[in-house]
């Protein structure tokens, strides 16, 4: 079975009181998903913004990363336990609906 899909990504990145803060959006078409990430520069370090960036930016893609898997899992789950007690397995909420593939 072939199977393609586009998921739009918006990352945003601000500073707020000197820390560097990211947000990641990810939208399926069907659900979203945010991740969050920060970074804090010690007083004592160079101020190099782009360090800051990267940090806040990398953990907010993590934070997703982990909500994605998590997503996928709870999925495998409720399909397998619909598998086992014999009703339809549904997909999940990452799943999108039938009618919208």
């Amino acid at each position: 079975m072939d199977h393609t899909v586009k998921w739009k990504v918006g990352l945003h990145l601000f500073e707020e009181e000197g820390t560097t803060k990211a947000r990641v959006v990810l939208d399926t078409g069907t659900t979203q998903f945010t991740g969050h990430g920060d970074a804090h520069r010690n007083p004592a370090d160079p101020d190099v913004p782009t360090i800051g960036d990267e940090l806040a930016a990398g953990r907010a893609l993590d934070d997703l990363g982990r909500q994605l898997v998590d997503t996928a899992r709870h999925d495998i789950e409720d399909i397998d336990a619909a598998t086992a007690s014999g009703r339809s397995a549904r997909p999940g909420a990452g799943w999108p609906s039938p009618d919208r593939m």
